[in-house]
């Protein structure tokens, strides 16, 4: 299912971050210090293999909401955006850093050219956010910046689980329709 946000086409689909093989980016739901983990994290990493860490480590510390762009390496992608989303209830505004976590990896990709990028539902693993306001906001962001967005053509929202998957495409629905919560 998907809609268009000005030349920007958003859809959601369930399946495996690391093997959208036609998109030029997948975003990793980082940790601080970007290395593997639970979740995206440690699916990206185990893909990538152990040049992506290599990669990572100077670029660590990363702050909520903050955004930075590595190689692919294993990956079928030729890049990795990382993104901190804010953990909920601890990292305030919530709601703004999360924004900020599709907004700048948006802006990276638009700046490097690229034009497909696939996101999983930042934050809301571990991080505990909850899934329908997270999918909120993160459509809300794509919805914002996609007018100024020049290469990027496409974003994916691929998750994991079905009940996910149905949240993002009711939100990406009523987003579409100018509907607001």
């Amino acid at each position: 299912m998907g809609v268009r946000f000005g030349s920007v086409d958003v859809e959601a689909r369930q399946g495996d971050i690391t093997a959208q093989d036609d998109c030029d980016a997948v975003v990793n739901a980082a940790n601080a210090q970007l290395m593997s983990g639970g979740g995206v994290a440690g699916a990206i990493h185990r893909a990538a293999g152990p040049g992506l860490e290599e990669e990572c480590r100077p670029l660590a510390p990363i702050y909520p909401g903050q955004a930075v762009v590595t190689g692919g390496h294993r990956l079928p992608n030729p890049y990795v955006i990382h993104c901190l989303g804010p953990v909920y209830g601890v990292d305030e505004p919530a709601e703004e850093l999360l924004a900020d976590c599709y907004r700048n990896a948006l802006r990276l990709a638009d700046a490097q050219q690229m034009q497909c990028v696939a996101f999983p539902a930042i934050a809301t693993g571990a991080f505990g956010y909850p899934m329908e306001p997270a999918a909120r906001v993160a459509v809300g962001a794509i919805r914002e910046v996609a007018p100024g967005l020049h290469s990027v053509r496409a974003v994916r929202f691929v998750l994991h689980a079905p009940d996910a998957l149905e949240v993002h495409e009711r939100v990406l629905r009523e987003l579409a329709g100018g509907e607001r919560s």
